[in-house]
């Protein structure tokens, strides 16, 4: 890491819980005023998608380049990759850079779970990596969009499944009757069943506010196409068989129970987006939910969502070689460890905040909003850590996305935590990145909204005839 040293900057509002954070951001601006030379970097999708980036590396004299220039663009395409998802990456560069990808995908740890998940698992294919000389032989950018939800009529269920909790509302014409939060613990949970009756369960106590079901939609962490589990952390526990003969079709068997009306399930993320579309009103979105994982969505300047995966809980956003190491996917400095229930569980030792360690995320965080609410000093530097982490990591982001406005939600933002985390992202973007400061609303959403509001979005998805 020596040869990174200079491109590692200190930034100027440390969080005081982790002071050895090298936002990616500031990396990459100091990494780009040394380089002379450009290569571009492609992801393709299965469907013929095509995303493409450039990024300004050294030149081969630089007393840094052989070992800056491989962890630039492999921590650049790992963004790309979870980010926008593909199976194919294009590098319009040296050979080098090429061959360093490709051994990092088929040795180191990290590489190789990203090649499995989003590669063979979601894309049916591992992860390969193509080199061509100029980025005129590069397959030419393809995007596609389309319209997500926004369907009100009739009588809705809306679910939406996270790591500590689920959710439901019922819904009829647009107007939310019932809504509930109950803990559940799917992660690690080997047998199906559990999983299959906490929905059931969630369904029923929503459907007995309706004088009928005329549709459902869900949002639940992992990428689903059309109504199947690709990839989800919500079965990590599922045996792979299990997952392959049973769990990829749970969605279908849920509708089939429910006579086969219209029960739609998507990305949390997307559905994240979408409730900040519809309650500001507001295109150009991205929105980032922070519960026990992360999750994020995307909504363009059309109001419409991408193919993208938006799964910023395995993108890095710290390049510090002391950033703590993502348990599911064993890289460090990625989203989960900074905007959610784990980064503030993970802050409870530096804080001085001795809590049983048998507790769960969501027990750790109430403990921490209580002492928040009663004015503990303690409290108040995990939030103003997250607040850093906040406004680093959406500079960082704005590099990938077009958006003009965020919407934070999910439940590390809720009381008077939240608004301090806010205050002080933006701080940061209005010291370090004025230009983005001036361009980016923020939104919260009011309490209920922001426990409850992507339940009730997902209530729109289907389309009810």
């Amino acid at each position: 890491m020596s040869s990174l040293s200079p491109f590692l900057v200190t930034p100027q509002i440390v969080p005081e819980l982790d002071p050895g954070f090298r936002p990616a951001a500031l990396a990459h601006r100091a990494f780009a005023a040394a380089a002379t030379e450009a290569v571009t970097l492609a992801v393709e999708q299965a469907d013929g998608s095509v995303f493409h980036h450039p990024l300004a590396i050294l030149p081969a004299t630089h007393p840094a380049a052989t070992t800056a220039n491989a962890y630039f663009v492999e921590r650049t395409v790992k963004f790309l990759l979870w980010g926008y998802g593909g199976w194919r990456v294009h590098v319009a560069g040296p050979e080098s850079l090429a061959t360093a990808l490709r051994r990092h995908y088929a040795d180191d740890a990290p590489g190789k779970f990203d090649s499995e998940i989003i590669g063979q698992r979601i894309y049916d294919r591992p992860i390969e990596v193509v080199r061509v000389a100029t980025a005129a032989e590069l397959p030419a950018p393809k995007a596609s969009t389309a319209p997500l939800g926004r369907h009100w009529n009739g009588c809705r269920i809306g679910f939406d499944l996270g790591g500590s909790d689920r959710k439901v509302a019922a819904v009829v014409d647009g107007k939310c009757v019932f809504s509930e939060e109950t803990v559940w613990d799917p992660y690690f949970q080997p047998d199906l069943n559990y999983h299959l009756e906490g929905v059931r369960d969630s369904l029923r106590k929503a459907a007995a506010h309706l004088p009928r079901v005329d549709g459902i939609g869900g949002s639940a962490a992992g990428v689903y196409v059309n109504n199947r589990v690709k990839v989800a952390s919500l079965f990590r526990g599922v045996p792979r068989d299990v997952f392959e003969a049973r769990a990829k079709e749970l969605f279908l068997e849920l509708r089939r129970e429910w006579g086969g009306i219209p029960f739609d399930v998507v990305n949390d993320g997307e559905v994240t987006a979408l409730a900040a579309s519809m309650s500001l009103g507001v295109n150009s979105v991205l929105g980032l939910a922070m519960g026990t994982s992360t999750a994020a969505g995307f909504v363009n300047a059309e109001g419409n969502i991408t193919s993208w995966l938006n799964e910023l809980a395995f993108t890095p956003f710290d390049y510090s070689p002391t950033a703590p190491r993502e348990e599911w996917s064993g890289d460090v400095g990625v989203g989960a460890s900074y905007f959610s229930q784990q980064a503030v569980g993970r802050l409870l030792a530096p804080a001085g905040i001795e809590v049983d360690p048998k507790l769960g995320l969501p027990e750790k965080l109430k403990h921490v909003q209580a002492l928040m609410q009663a004015g503990d000093p303690r409290a108040v530097k995990i939030y103003e850590s997250l607040g850093v982490f906040l406004g680093y990591g959406l500079a960082h982001a704005a590099s990938f996305y077009r958006f003009e406005n965020v919407l934070v939600l999910g439940r590390v933002t809720t009381g008077t935590g939240g608004e301090l985390m806010l205050d002080g992202a933006r701080k940061v973007l209005d010291l370090e990145f004025p230009e983005l400061s001036r361009q980016v609303k923020f939104h919260v959403p009011d309490e209920k909204e922001k426990r409850h509001g992507q339940a009730i979005a997902a209530a729109s998805l289907p389309v009810v005839g």
